[in-house]
């Protein structure tokens, strides 16, 4: 039996048998014996001496605990090894179930046996006289213990066996047993926390069990609902005992600070109590201060902090649910950990700070939701007060940034700092201040260690663009939903690409679209719930909160500066109150002012300040608070000022408040009294604490000056006394902040030993404020927002970009280090991606612009200082260019001009143009770069950084005049960096970027385009050496992208359009020619595509066609352009649709054109297109039909080359007869506006009118043979084909027709008007007159008006010829059409001879004089001689139409033969009577009134001309100034034949019988005209005047002889006396016959004579 062997190794040993230990061998004896004789009793049963068997064997175990005593008795002697082996058989007994220890101790029935066991244990270390090997066998006893599956303890008892472990470790010198204590407490730490945890699933299991059996047998526990069914468990829970609280609260003497905990209540088992114990047990003695100084590393104080915080990191890390969640832990955490690590962590012991470090980030990781306040206070006071202190040593930096390091690598604890403390109103913007002091360590700013080398600022430095990198790379992490990749993998070759860790890239295949709907959907569904658990949700609301912290923080640092000014700002934000309370509430709660400030502004005698004032005091809250407790409460909020008014007026409300606070308090008699007592205690406490006084104040001294203050008594001596004392032992100061202030006394001068014993101070310093902070903070638990939304990263950016900028930049610049330059790259590819994705334009611009910079591609340096950071800034370029395409936008610009530097270096680098190499570069115009240094101003960062190679003379490699230089003389590293930039990788890359572009979405490729096109200008304006590379590349990428949809191309080709008319515009023929090439090959490409009706993106891709021949005045340019488009006519003709209008406008540029192989080239071009294309294709063509006529027009008017003039008319006509044969195609074909055009009107629209509208513009233009063969095709054509016009495509034709008499109108002194009216006018107005006649029926009544208008335009031209041409016009159309006018029409035409009448009546004839003539110069003899001319033509007008009245109404023969008659037959009345026929004329159709108008007419002219005649005077004047030559001028024909027509109208009126009606009227009229005629014949006094009047009056006396006898009879009473009159004349033998014919008619009709018979 292992009992009996145990029992007798210690008889046996030679101590036992000593007196002093009589019981223990007496003990041993006694169980010695009741063992034997239990064997006996149970000798079937054998045993092993060696170990106990195992607990299946029941029977043993009551044995075990019966014959404990030996054992005990064992372990209380002195003797070493018998303790060995009393603890070893213990251990074995327990560890084998034989000793549970179940049964209550026979001694203390309050506790179990095992209770007592373990004490036991635990009682044989008696500190370091323990030997060691008893040490050892304690701790595997007491882990036997813990662990063991048999026995329980909890509370006291596990905490004692925890704390003697934690003692061994402490108090052993044997490192093997040191370890073992520390493995041991570990183990046993993790055993304990894991009972506890294992307890809750099995507990929450159980439940879910029993609830489902509820529920499935319908509340079988008496219908009681599960809530309150009790859950069975394993271990019952225990009420504390006694000696367990004792034991806790003798762990440590810190705990009286701590908030009371809670009854076992609290806990839902005891297994959660224990761990409760034994966790906050290790809170307190990690709690527990290190002496003051530097700790000895082998003390227990330090070793026990050690271990106290291995321990805590232990328990952390592994920290399970109900640990986590717990509100007791919770509580511990806070009031117990947070504050213990507040002071460990700013430790000047680095293993201590290390841990606690490594503590806090433990904290972050699992409860970071319940410490919201204590990580920040952690953060704030610790981690960057140590970054920012100047005396911080490189160990602290270095654990610090470690620290940070594996913060700053967790996306959502990232993400969590800025949304928890950045946008809240309350809290530090501890994302940003770590940003800024990330960037300043990562640029080598801060300053650090004196002792610190090289090596380890620059570890620093990496550390930091680590940081830095990590956090943009968790942001990158954060938003990866919202990216999207144009490329499904960006692998540019395993040699250039820089690899990014694919936690933090995941590419996303999604399109742009879908990305967009995923975000607002994300949105969406979040925004629908404002707020969670009384916490913000949306990035809005964030946003909103962190732009109005940012007006705050403005307002406080307005405020520190000038206070007024602050306020102002607030209120004028809506954010602060106009009231008095309002800004004394803002003073009290705000803990960011200057104290200074704002006890300067309590002070100030204004009657607002007051009133601040008064606000504020009565905010404090005095109550039940001592009298120096509540002056310092009153005076930590602000610094006292230094005037003494100010100072009182404070004092005066202080005393006011306080008494009213405490007014049962009957210590002060009134205010006076505490007033003056805060006086003296200020006074006291400058007096005590001030260096400066030397001779201190003395208690008695003090009582002393306060004596009679209180109503003129004296406050208790013992109450004076007590204040003095707290005085002295505690000063009055202001609420503590923390300060770095100690960090500046380090001097660079000081000894090793003084900046230890400061920067100890400085820690110390710093602990204490870390330590009361979080002690404040420990009862506070704020609202924590778990981070969900990927919004949250673009204010994240906006507000650290110009920090990462300048970390990058400076990194950069300064560095040539691999690892350096690495990482700025990844940070700027990584910023990059951000800017892109939230769409950051100006953000994204300045890393991509500092990118390019870095190339060195785009500054004016020697290539030769291209190092390898260089080649790696370029290859990361490329891989933004390939991975971020879609987001550059208009930062393409930067990137597309590096490569096209790159190209250049890379020929360079082959050796094409080595001259680039070294040497000063020339100035291209368009440089932009001041000089050597960039100075960035990026916020509140001012970043100097001096580019190496940036001058003021350029931005590009042009080097065109710089020496040449073999690229074999170069050092080799230049030499590789040049080779590099020529490598596979890198050519392929920048082919991927435009073979690429294709993938980019419809924005980005629009950018792409654009910045592609003006990379292009540049390059091509070069003045010396323009290169195409970019325009090669424009040409590729639109190979590219033309099978994109439609309207993306359209856009596109928007941009490239531009170019390319920019491009095929240059003055260098031999870029225009390729660009003219280049857009050939793609036009020819994009036309084979084909396209549908109504669709013009044909037009637009051929555009640039037209530009450039309008554009380009090279003739080889042109000449390629014509030939361009020829070949699409002759190749394409099929597929072009609306391709075919710039096609005609490009022909209609070359008919212009000067050179004969481009008109001839264009012109058979044309010639195939009417004569081939129109009849086969003519349905595809139809929409340019208008373009090709005027084409054709263009062509004809070309007046170098007339042969091609009159083939490209007949072409014209072609067309006509084009349109006559399919007139269907232009009646459905579509057109521009379509809905605007009826159907029946295309036809005229789309096909005749063009055809006529050019020919008339022809007419106007052209030489008089090209002309004259225009009008006559316009007018054949309208001839042929008329009858197929509508009426009012006739007035539209006739308006085109009259534009040809437009040219006409041109001033006088144009040689060309005299040809026009001659020529072309007349020819137009008698063609215009034979289609009206032709058309009459159709047009006559619907044009007649406007081509009268037409006529009395040209009839009042000073032109002769045009004049008699529009009365003779107006006589043929008369003639021609009279018997189908109608009365209306006669009735305009009537009033248009009327019209002709009065405004060709010659009036200047009788006003001119010299006197009003211009004065005798050139100017104006050529005025006098246009007058002459145009009276003249009046004249003449006149006459002529007197003669087409005479024609119209008579015909033209009838009066000349009438005349004839006349002279032959004098005699002979039988003649006369056989001559006269009534049917000829257009008399019978025209209405007597119509006639007598002509009579009116015809009387004005000649009253007119009788007028001028008599007028003698004015003659002479007329023929002196030369008018009508040499020969006095006269009117005499107007005279004569006007009153012959008009009495030949009234003499036919009166013989017509169909008129009888009117006769009346007729004969007034012709009484008083022939009175008045032969009054003024009588009158005549020359010969010559009355042979002009003998025709008249010949036919006259044989007009009245012609007379029926009565109407004879009725006139020739009004005439026979003038008849006589005429006797005493001589007259002409015809006359004197013809007058006795009438003086012998007169006696036959009144019988005075017989009748002839």
């Amino acid at each position: 039996m292992f009992i009996v062997k145990g029992l007798e190794k210690i008889l046996a040993d030679k101590e036992v048998k000593r007196s002093h230990l009589a019981q223990l061998r007496k003990a041993c004896e006694t169980a010695l014996e009741e063992l034997k004789h239990e064997e006996n009793e149970k000798s079937s049963n054998s045993t092993s001496a060696a170990l106990p068997l195992p607990r299946n064997y029941s029977a043993n175990v009551i044995n075990a605990e019966k014959h404990y005593l030996p054992f005990e008795l064992a372990c209380q002697c002195s003797v070493p090894r018998v303790v060995v082996i009393a603890l070893d058989c213990l251990q074995k007994l327990i560890a084998y179930g034989h000793l549970s220890g179940t049964s209550l101790d026979p001694h203390n029935p309050q506790r179990r046996l095992i209770d007592r066991v373990v004490a036991t244990i635990c009682a044989c270390f008696t500190g370091t006289p323990t030997e060691e090997s008893v040490q050892l066998q304690i701790i595997k006893a007491l882990l036997t213990v813990v662990t063991s599956q048999h026995v329980e303890i909890h509370e006291g008892t596990l905490l004692l066996a925890v704390r003697t472990c934690y003692n061994i470790y402490l108090a052993s010198k044997n490192l093997i047993n040191q370890t073992t204590a520390k493995a041991t407490l570990t183990q046993m730490l993790n055993v304990i926390f894991m009972r506890m945890e294992n307890q809750a699933v099995n507990a929450s299991t159980e439940k879910e069990v029993e609830g489902d059996t509820q529920s499935e047998g319908g509340q079988s526990n008496g219908g009681a609902p599960p809530s309150i069914i009790s859950v069975c468990s394993s271990s019952l829970p225990r009420v504390p005992s006694q000696d367990s609280v004792d034991t806790i609260g003798g762990t440590s003497s810190s705990g009286g600070d701590l908030e009371p905990i809670g009854t076992s209540n609290s806990f839902s088992h005891v297994l959660q109590k224990d761990a409760y114990l034994v966790f906050r047990s290790l809170c307190r003695l990690a709690m527990k201060p290190l002496p003051d100084g530097i700790p000895d590393p082998k003390s227990h104080e330090l070793r026990s902090k050690l271990l106290s915080l291995q321990l805590l990191l232990s328990v952390v890390q592994n920290a399970g649910p109900v640990f986590r969640e717990h509100p007791v832990f919770l509580s511990v955490v806070r009031q117990c950990l947070c504050v213990a690590l507040s002071r460990d962590g700013a430790s000047s012991v680095t293993e201590v700070a290390e841990l606690s470090l490594a503590l806090f980030l433990a904290l972050l990781n699992n409860f970071k939701a319940q410490l919201k306040k204590q990580i920040e206070v952690f953060f704030r006071e610790i981690f960057l007060n140590i970054l920012e202190n100047p005396g911080s040593t490189f160990d602290h930096h270095w654990l610090v940034m470690q620290a940070l390091t594996r913060i700053c690598a967790d996306a959502q604890s990232v993400v969590d700092l800025y949304v928890n403390y950045d946008c809240d109103l309350s809290a530090a913007n501890i994302f940003e201040r770590l940003v800024n002091v990330l960037s300043k360590i990562a640029q080598g700013r801060h300053v650090v260690d004196l002792r610190t080398t090289p090596i380890q600022e620059k570890a620093l430095r990496i550390k930091g663009l680590e940081c830095l990198v990590t956090i943009l790379k968790c942001m990158v992490e954060w938003s990866r939903e919202l990216y999207v990749n144009p490329n499904a993998q960006s692998n540019i070759g395993s040699s250039f690409t820089t690899s990014i860790s694919k936690n933090h890239y995941r590419y996303n295949v999604l399109s742009y679209t879908d990305a967009e709907k995923i975000k607002e959907n994300h949105t969406d569904e979040n925004e629908s719930q404002n707020y969670v658990n009384g916490t913000m949700t949306t990035p809005k609301q964030f946003e909103a909160i962190k732009q109005q912290k940012e007006i705050w923080e403005q307002g406080i640092v307005l405020f520190n500066r000038k206070s007024r000014r602050g306020l102002q700002y607030l209120q004028s934000q809506k954010l602060l109150g106009e009231e008095a309370v309002d800004v004394a509430r803002f003073l009290v709660t705000e803990e960011r002012l200057d104290k200074t400030v704002v006890g300067d502004f309590l002070g100030e005698p204004d009657k607002f300040n007051k009133e601040v004032m008064y606000a504020y005091v009565d905010l404090l809250d005095f109550n039940e608070k001592d009298f120096v407790s509540a002056l310092r409460h009153f005076l930590e909020g602000f610094r006292l000022p230094g005037e003494a008014q100010k100072i009182d007026r404070l004092m005066e409300k202080f005393a006011a408040r306080y008494c009213e606070c405490n007014s049962s308090l009957r210590l002060f008699a009134s205010a006076d009294a505490p007033y003056v007592l805060a006086y003296s205690i200020i006074m006291l406490t400058t007096d005590l604490h001030s260096p400066q006084v030397k001779n201190k104040m003395t208690k008695e001294q003090f009582i002393k000056n306060n004596r009679g203050i209180n109503d003129s008594k004296d406050l208790p001596e013992e109450y004076l006394s007590q204040i003095y004392d707290e005085i002295a032992g505690n000063e009055i100061k202001m609420k503590a902040h923390a300060s770095n202030a100690l960090g500046n006394k380090v001097s660079k001068s000081a000894n090793e030993k003084k900046r230890r014993l400061l920067w100890n101070m400085e820690m110390e310093a710093l602990s204490s404020t870390a330590r009361q902070l979080m002690e404040s903070v420990s009862h506070v638990h704020s609202p924590f927002t778990s981070a969900t939304h990927s919004e949250h990263v673009r204010p994240m950016f906006k507000v650290a970009w110009t920090p990462f900028l300048a970390s990058f930049s400076v990194g950069l610049q300064d560095c040539d280090d691999l690892e350096v330059s690495t990482l700025c790259l990844d940070g700027i590819r990584c910023a990059i991606r951000i800017a892109c994705i939230f769409h950051m334009a100006l953000e994204r611009d300045a890393f991509i612009q500092a990118l390019a910079r870095f190339t060195l591609l785009t500054a004016n340096s020697p290539i030769t200082e291209i190092k390898t950071k260089n080649i790696d800034t370029i290859k990361t370029l490329i891989t933004v260019a390939h991975t971020d395409g879609n987001y550059l936008g208009h930062s393409w610009l930067d990137i597309l001009k590096c490569i096209s530097q790159l190209e250049l270096a890379q020929l360079i680098g082959t050796g094409v143009r080595p001259q680039f190499i070294t040497g000063t570069p020339t100035t291209p115009t368009g440089a932009n770069l001041a000089g050597n240094n960039l100075n960035l101003n990026l916020g509140a960062m001012n970043l100097n950084l001096n580019l190496p190679g940036i001058s003021s003379s350029g931005n590009n490699l042009h080097l065109s005049d710089l020496p040449s230089v073999s690229i074999n003389s170069l050092e080799p590293s230049v030499k590789e960096s040049i080779g590099e930039t020529i490598s596979q990788s890198v050519v392929v890359a920048v082919d991927r970027i435009f073979t690429g572009s294709t993938r980019l979405d419809g924005n980005a490729i629009v950018d792409f385009v654009r910045a592609l096109c003006q990379i292009s200008l540049e390059e091509l304006a070069h003045s010396t050496q323009p290169r195409m590379f970019s325009l090669q590349k424009i040409v590729e990428i639109s190979y590219y992208n033309m099978g994109r949809i439609r309207l993306q191309w359209s856009r596109i080709w928007e941009v490239l359009g531009d170019h390319f008319n920019k491009v095929g515009t240059s003055s260098n023929e031999n870029i225009a020619f390729f660009a003219v090439d280049s857009l050939r090959q793609l036009a020819m490409k994009f036309i084979e595509k084909g396209e549908l009706a109504n669709f013009r993106f044909q037009k637009d891709f051929l555009r640039p066609f037209e530009h450039i021949m309008k554009r380009n005045r090279s003739p080889t340019i042109r000449d390629m352009v014509v030939r361009c488009v020829t070949q699409m006519v002759h190749s394409q003709s099929d597929n072009i649709k609306s391709g075919w209008k710039n096609i005609f406008c490009v022909f209609l540029l070359a008919a212009s054109d000067n050179d004969e192989a481009i008109v001839e080239l264009a012109f058979q071009t044309i010639n195939k297109i009417v004569t081939e294309l129109y009849v086969t294709n003519m349905a595809a063509m139809i929409d340019s039909f208008q373009d090709c006529v005027k084409c054709l027009s263009e062509f004809a008017c070309n007046p170098l080359f007339p042969d091609t003039n009159m083939e490209a008319i007949r072409l014209i006509r072609l067309c006509g007869r084009h349109v006559a044969d399919q007139p269907a195609l232009f009646r459905d074909g579509a057109v521009t506006n379509l809905g605007l055009i009826p159907e029946e009107e295309r036809l005229w629209v789309r096909g005749w009118f063009p055809i006529l509208f050019e020919l008339s513009c022809i007419i106007g233009r052209c030489k008089l043979d090209v002309r004259t063969r225009a009008l006559t095709v316009l007018f054949e054509m309208a001839k042929q084909y008329g009858s197929t016009f509508r009426s009012h495509w006739w007035k539209d034709l006739f308006k085109v027709i009259f534009r040809i008499f437009n040219q006409s109108k041109l001033p006088d002194q144009l040689s060309e008007k005299s040809d026009w009216l001659t020529t072309t006018c007349n020819h137009a107005l008698y063609a215009m007159v034979d289609v009206i006649t032709q058309y009459f029926d159709l047009i006559g009544s619907l044009l007649i008006d406007d081509f009268i208008a037409q006529l009395l335009w040209c009839v009042t031209q000073e032109n002769e010829q045009l004049a008699r041409s529009g009365v003779n016009c107006l006589e043929n159309l008369v003639i021609s059409n009279g018997p189908k006018l109608g009365d209306a029409s006669w009735l305009r035409i009537c009033g248009c001879v009327d019209d002709i009448f009065h405004l060709t009546l010659p009036d200047a004839l009788l006003t001119w004089s010299p006197h009003s003539a211009p004065a005798e110069t050139d100017s104006g003899v050529k005025d006098t001689q246009r007058l002459f001319n145009g009276l003249l033509v009046q004249c003449q007008v006149q006459l002529e139409l007197i003669h087409t009245i005479d024609n119209i109404v008579f015909f033209p023969s009838t009066t000349r033969k009438e005349d004839a008659d006349l002279l032959a037959s004098a005699k002979s009345i039988s003649a006369s009577q056989r001559d006269l026929d009534l049917d000829q004329g257009m008399f019978q159709f025209m209405s007597t009134e119509h006639l007598l108008l002509m009579v009116d007419c015809l009387a004005k002219s000649h009253n007119f001309a009788r007028q001028f005649n008599t007028n003698s005077t004015q003659r002479n004047v007329l023929w002196k100034a030369g008018f009508r030559g040499p020969v006095r001028p006269n009117l005499l024909k107007q005279e004569t034949q006007s009153l012959a027509c008009a009495m030949r109208i009234l003499f036919r009126l009166y013989h017509d019988e169909g008129r009888q009606n009117e006769w009346g009227k007729v004969a007034d009229k012709l009484t008083h005209l022939g009175k008045d005629a032969l009054e003024y014949y009588v009158t005549l006094e020359t010969e010559s005047h009355r042979d002009a009047w003998s025709p008249l009056m010949l036919l006259f006396l044989w007009k009245i002889n012609q007379l029926t006898d009565e109407k004879f009879k009725t006139h020739v009473s009004w005439w026979h006396q003038l008849l006589c009159e005429l006797v005493s004349f001589e007259l002409k033998p015809e006359l004197r016959s013809l007058l006795r014919k009438i003086f012998l008619k007169v006696g036959q009709v009144f019988r005075v004579i017989a009748a002839a018979p």
